[in-house]
Order: C-alpha cells, then structure tokens, then sequence
C-alpha cells in the first residue's frame, strides 16, 4: 500500500501553544491520525459487512484482514469517497 505524506504549517504561536503541552508535536499528530484511522476502520468494517451480507450477489468470503477488505471494499461499483458523496447532496 503507498505511504502518504502529509505537510502541517504551524505558526511560531501555534508550535509554542502545542510545546507547552506536548514533548513532541509530531508524535501526538501520529497518535492523532492513528487514532483516527481506527475510529473510521470500524465504521467502515461494521458498514461494509453489514452491506456484503445482505448483498445476495456477493457470493465471496469476506476477507478477515484489513487490507484485503479495504481493496474489496473501496474495488465494489457501489464503493463511494466521503468526498464524493458529500458533493452529490
């Protein structure tokens, strides 16, 4: 799977607000967006079984780690981004 790459801009205030709190602010970013991740691979594993279960023309078994479900999941004609389904309402 690729590795994303993200840049955050943070003031000289803003570092010195987060240094007063944090050892590291890129550790506690890390643990922000793995925490995240997490909340969101629930959601997304609780929905998707639901909807493969009750899908009579998926005949599959459904994988049982998460890489292969998320290709699985996000591969389906019926897969749709938040984005984009935020952008059709």
């Amino acid at each position: 799977m690729a590795t994303k790459t993200i840049t955050i801009t943070l003031t000289d205030t803003q570092q010195g607000i987060l240094e007063n709190d944090l050892e590291n602010i890129d550790t506690w970013i890390q643990a922000m967006v793995d925490g995240k991740e997490n909340k969101c691979w629930l959601r997304l594993q609780e929905e998707w079984t639901n909807k493969l279960m009750n899908d009579d023309s998926f005949t599959d078994p459904i994988p049982s780690n998460k890489a292969d479900f998320i290709t699985l999941v996000t591969s389906r004609s019926d897969y749709v981004k938040a984005k984009d389904r935020s952008s059709s309402m």
